[in-house]
């Protein structure tokens, strides 16, 4: 743990457990990426390592937006890049970079990212349609 990591940040988004776990799926990937072919150095690589960046680039940009609806939509684009990263670990199995074991540990700890993802975009839609419920005028003729 570094001094940018410790508990209680200031920025808010680090705190939450999906941007915690998704850090962590992002540096597993980059240990990945370290394991490819030169031949992979412009084309793999450079899409892994830009999926991984975006993964949590989108949590952090959406958190800071304090829209709910914006932050549901930087969550999606959140998701798109775990899916692309998905599809790369296929293509590394494919082409057997990684021992299966690996990439089978990976994709698992991608499904846990995409648990999280996906139950924080149902907590900020309930959140947003409690707080339309509680804004609705009262009927007066009840």
């Amino acid at each position: 743990m570094n001094k940018y990591s410790e508990a209680g940040s200031e920025f808010g988004f680090e705190d939450l457990e999906l941007y915690q776990v998704a850090r962590a799926f992002r540096n597993r990937v980059f240990k990945l990426i370290k394991l490819l072919p030169g031949i992979e150095r412009n084309a793999l690589v450079g899409q892994m390592n830009r999926a991984a960046v975006s993964l949590t680039n989108n949590i952090a940009e959406g958190y800071g937006r304090h829209n709910r609806q914006e932050n549901i939509q930087f969550c999606r684009i959140s998701r798109g890049s775990l899916m692309e990263l998905i599809d790369d670990i296929n293509v590394c199995l494919d082409k057997e970079y990684a021992k299966q074991e690996h990439l089978d540990d990976l994709r698992k700890d991608a499904a846990c990212v995409l648990r999280l993802l996906n139950g924080f975009i149902s907590y900020l839609k309930k959140q947003k349609d409690q707080k339309r419920q509680t804004n609705l005028p009262e009927n007066k003729h009840d």
